[in-house]
């Protein structure tokens, strides 16, 4: 009964979703994510919306829960490690019972000390979510090569911070961001990476077009900073012999 009111309007409404679609192509993937809420997605849960979804003829290709733990945007997993390892074994048990789709991690983004867990219980069976480090990665060329302009994102950050992360779940501080003159250090430090992240909307607004010029001028050094990046989140998704 708890299931149910927690998560039986979303599930109607991913199955109205899901039939419009069917009826406008038979070629899409169809991604469900009950994730970014206050409320951790129980593996009993889990297995209700899986269970429900399926009984209503739904062809999901993965299921993103909201698990222990806070998932944050650009920053590594803060929690306590050995009980989201209990608790991803049991949300293994149920994909593994239905056998149907991929588990996908939201939020999925520099989680470095979640990534071995996840490959040692979905194999290649994931989809981890990582669209907004890459803008973060291009701010670290712009606080290399283009310091005037990172300053006046970064500014703009400061200032829209409070206003844009009320879609978010961050707890970046702006008392304790980094007092410093190194600039690409602070695409290293926690308060930091958040305020840049959930700004980027106000960021693209008004600085997109400086933004893009910048990138194409410095394309080879972005493109080198995405594999560093993304190597080291793939090295650690590999699951292990």
């Amino acid at each position: 009964m708890r299931a149910t009111v927690k998560y039986g309007k979303a599930i109607q409404h991913a199955a109205s979703m899901f039939k419009r679609l069917s009826e406008l192509t038979d070629a899409f993937d169809f991604e469900v994510s009950v994730d970014e809420t206050d409320s951790p997605t129980t593996p009993l849960e889990h297995f209700f919306i899986a269970n429900e979804l399926t009984r209503l003829g739904v062809r999901f290709t993965s299921l993103a829960p909201r698990f222990i733990g806070r998932f944050e945007k650009g920053v590594d997993y803060i929690g306590d490690l050995n009980a989201l390892d209990t608790e991803l074994a049991k949300h293994a048990t149920v994909t593994a019972h239905f056998g149907t789709y991929k588990l996908s991690l939201h939020s999925g983004s520099d989680k470095f000390s979640v990534y071995p867990l996840v490959a040692k219980y979905w194999g290649e069976r994931i989809h981890v979510k990582t669209a907004g480090t890459s803008y973060l990665e291009a701010l670290r060329v712009l606080a290399s090569h283009e310091p005037d302009l990172f300053l006046k994102i970064y500014s703009l950050g400061r200032d829209r911070y409070e206003t844009d992360k009320r879609t978010y779940h961050v707890s970046a501080q702006l008392d304790l961001l980094p007092n410093t003159d190194d600039l690409p250090s602070l695409l290293n430090d926690f308060h930091a990476r958040e305020v840049l992240h959930v700004t980027f909307g106000s960021a693209l607004s008004q600085y997109g077009v400086e933004l893009r010029a910048a990138l194409a001028k410095h394309e080879t050094a972005y493109y080198e900073g995405l594999q560093t990046h993304f190597d080291k989140h793939l090295r650690l998704l590999k699951v292990q012999p």
